[in-house]
């Protein structure tokens, strides 16, 4: 794919201000016609799209009385940004997995290549009120994956998604916005320091032109890239109507991971996170777990297990002398050799090592279940012994 012409980038420039993000019409229109045929065509200097109908075409050309792509792309440049099109090295390539819905350009701020970044980054999204146990998770997501290598994308909006971005820059690590608005509108407020701060040390990125307001179906239509720059998504809470879940299917739809971290069945905002499970989204707990699913060949989770006790490392058949031990007063030799199916020497052989372990203790011909350690520093007197085996469950 070659770099787009001068004329191509302002044209596009000015259809991010003429047309509303993601609309598929507008770009099917664009591979027909071109984007500067396009602009022609729905400002009236040319003929028409084919379709377009009267309203929409009156609306393009009550916008392009304001049009001034020249002006936008100076003002993004005295931000410190820059506009991708299509075509430009910088453009993540799995963006055009959108098809017609794909963004027409992405205005961005920020020092780091976007392209190289959404290699590999993974989306954390949920809730904008939620628990403190999701704003908790989240910002542990963001951390881990960040510690991991992992670029963290979301969307700057209050809880889950501040939550992810504060966890990665915390970490030291490199994470990226994508707003609903111009990326020098900060929305929301509240978030303007963090956002500065994403400018600094990772990336702001946005279909809208400078000084471009949010909406609520801009909200929705954001979601789409999420889903598509990122190897795939995490939703942390999410009620059943969650612009969180529209993302997390739009990343199913199109090939990417899936994931959800569960809740309290109790939790209206675990709700939504619990159907995504049962639509076949994976379970996740941590950072490691989001890796393995994201990750490259031999990237694995750590093996999850309990913590190890002692008689975990005992020879298999001194542990099943040891089970055959009977409780209270304990019993005789022959008795546990019985009980542990070996013969009487072999039985013996294996009472010592435990004795020498610490585990049983002789008491004439008996042989009982040493009791266990006091937590004061005294043992326990003789004849208190436990009735379970030591380390039971």
């Amino acid at each position: 794919m070659t770099a787009p012409a001068p004329e191509d980038r302002l044209a596009r420039a000015a259809l991010t201000r003429l047309t509303e993000p993601g609309d598929e019409r507008v770009g099917r229109w664009i591979r027909e016609m071109g984007a500067v045929g396009l602009v022609r065509g729905l400002t009236g200097a040319g003929p028409a799209p084919q379709g377009a109908g009267r309203e929409r075409l009156a609306g393009c050309r009550e916008r392009a009385a304001a049009l001034d792509p020249h002006g936008d792309l100076d003002a993004v440049a005295r931000l410190g940004g820059r506009f991708l099109c299509p075509g430009d090295r910088e453009w993540p390539r799995q963006l055009d997995d959108l098809g017609d819905a794909r963004p027409i350009g992405l205005w961005v701020r920020g020092g780091a290549d976007l392209r190289l970044w959404a290699l590999r980054s993974v989306a954390v999204v949920g809730a904008r009120a939620c628990t403190d146990y999701g704003s908790h998770v989240a910002s542990l997501l963001g951390s881990g994956l960040a510690r991991r290598g992992w670029v963290v994308v979301s969307g700057a909006a209050y809880g889950v998604d501040g939550a992810a971005h504060r966890g990665a820059l915390a970490a030291g690590g490199a994470t990226v916005a994508v707003l609903a608005c111009g990326v020098d509108v900060p929305y929301p407020r509240g978030h303007a320091d963090l956002i500065d701060r994403i400018v600094e040390r990772g990336l702001v990125l946005a279909e809208l032109p400078p000084g471009g307001h949010p909406t609520r179906s801009r909200f929705v239509l954001r979601n789409r890239v999420i889903a598509a720059l990122t190897r795939g998504t995490v939703v942390v809470e999410a009620e059943y109507r969650s612009g969180s879940l529209v993302t997390a299917r739009r990343a199913r739809l199109l090939g990417r991971q899936t994931m959800g971290v569960p809740g309290p069945v109790t939790s209206g905002l675990s709700a939504g996170v619990h159907e995504l499970l049962r639509e076949d989204a994976a379970l996740v707990t941590d950072a490691d777990e989001i890796a393995e699913l994201v990750g490259g060949i031999g990237d694995l989770a750590p093996e999850r297990r309990g913590p190890v006790v002692a008689r975990d490392l005992l020879a298999p058949a001194a542990a099943v002398v040891l089970e055959a031990v009977p409780g209270g007063d304990g019993g005789g030799g022959e008795l546990i050799a019985r009980n542990a199916g070996l013969s009487r020497d072999q039985t013996l052989a294996r009472l010592y090592e435990l004795q020498s372990l610490g585990f049983v203790e002789r008491r004439g011909d008996h042989w009982q279940l040493a009791a266990p350690p006091s937590t004061s520093g005294t043992s326990k007197p003789p004849g208190r012994r436990p009735s379970a085996r030591r380390g039971g469950s």
